[in-house]
C-alpha cells in the first residue's frame, strides 16, 4: 500500500520519514567528526563534501515529504491518545518536517557565505552552486551558529519523539510505533488477537 489510509501509514510515507531519520542522524555525526582539529586535513575536506553530498539529499526528500504531508490524507490519531497528546504529537511532526528543510538550508548558507569559495560537489557528479547571498566572515559565522543550533534542537525534538514512540510501544502498547514500521491496530483500536476474537463470536452468533 502505497498511500496512507484512515488507520495506516502508506510505504511512501514509512520509506520518506525513516530515510530522512537515517539521513539526519549520520549527517549529525558526520558533522561532529569534521569539526575535529586533529583529523587529517584530506579526510577532513572529503568529510566535509560528503556532509553536504548527504545535506542535499535530506533537503531533497525533507521537500518531498513537506509536500507530501501536505497534499496526502494523514491517518487518524491513535484512539488511546488524549487531546494533549494529539496536539503535541502533531505539533512535533509539524516542528520536524520544518527543521528537516531549515537544517540543511542553513548548511547551504554556510557553503555560499564562505569566504573560502568551495565548491559543493555533490557525490563527485555535479557541483551545486551557491546561493545568491554576499560573501563575508560574519554571514558565515552567522549561519554557522544557526546551522549548529537548529541541529541540536532537531536532535533533542527527534530524541523526545523516538522516546514517545518507545513509550507507548512498551508501556501503552498501542499503534504509535507500529503503523510507521508498516504495521498497526485494526481502526477499532483492538489488537489483532482482540480482533480476532470479535470475528470468532459473530461466526459463532452466525452459526447459531
Amino acid at each position: 500500500m502505497l498511500r496512507n489510509s484512515e488507520t495506516r501509514f502508506g510505504l511512501v510515507t514509512i520509506v520518506l520519514h525513516w530515510t530522512i531519520a537515517v539521513l539526519i542522524f549520520g549527517l549529525i555525526l558526520i558533522g561532529f567528526v569534521m569539526r575535529r582539529v586533529e583529523i587529517d586535513p584530506a579526510l577532513q575536506f572529503s568529510l566535509y563534501q560528503w556532509h553536504k553530498s548527504f545535506g542535499f539529499t535530506a533537503l531533497g526528500l525533507a521537500l518531498l515529504r513537506a509536500i507530501w504531508w501536505l497534499v496526502e490524507r494523514n491517518p487518524s490519531p491513535v484512539p488511546s491518545l488524549s487531546p494533549l497528546e494529539r496536539k503535541a504529537s502533531r505539533v512535533t511532526h509539524d516542528t520536524l518536517i520544518a527543521l528537516a528543510i531549515v537544517v540543511p538550508l542553513a548548511g547551504w548558507a554556510i557553503a555560499s557565505t564562505s569566504t573560502l569559495d568551495i565548491p559543493s560537489f555533490y557525490f563527485n557528479v555535479m557541483v551545486i552552486p551557491h546561493l545568491p547571498l554576499a560573501k563575508s566572515e560574519a554571514s558565515e559565522n552567522f549561519w554557522i551558529f544557526v546551522h549548529a543550533l537548529l541541529a541540536y534542537v532537531t536532535l533533542g525534538l527527534a530524541a523526545i519523539h523516538a522516546a514517545a514512540a518507545l513509550y507507548h510501544h512498551f508501556m501503552r502498547r498501542d499503534a504509535v510505533l507500529t503503523r510507521m514500521l508498516g504495521s498497526g491496530a485494526p481502526s477499532s483500536g483492538m489488537g489483532a488477537r482482540g480482533a480476532q476474537k470479535r470475528d470468532d463470536i459473530v461466526v459463532r452468533r452466525n452459526d447459531q
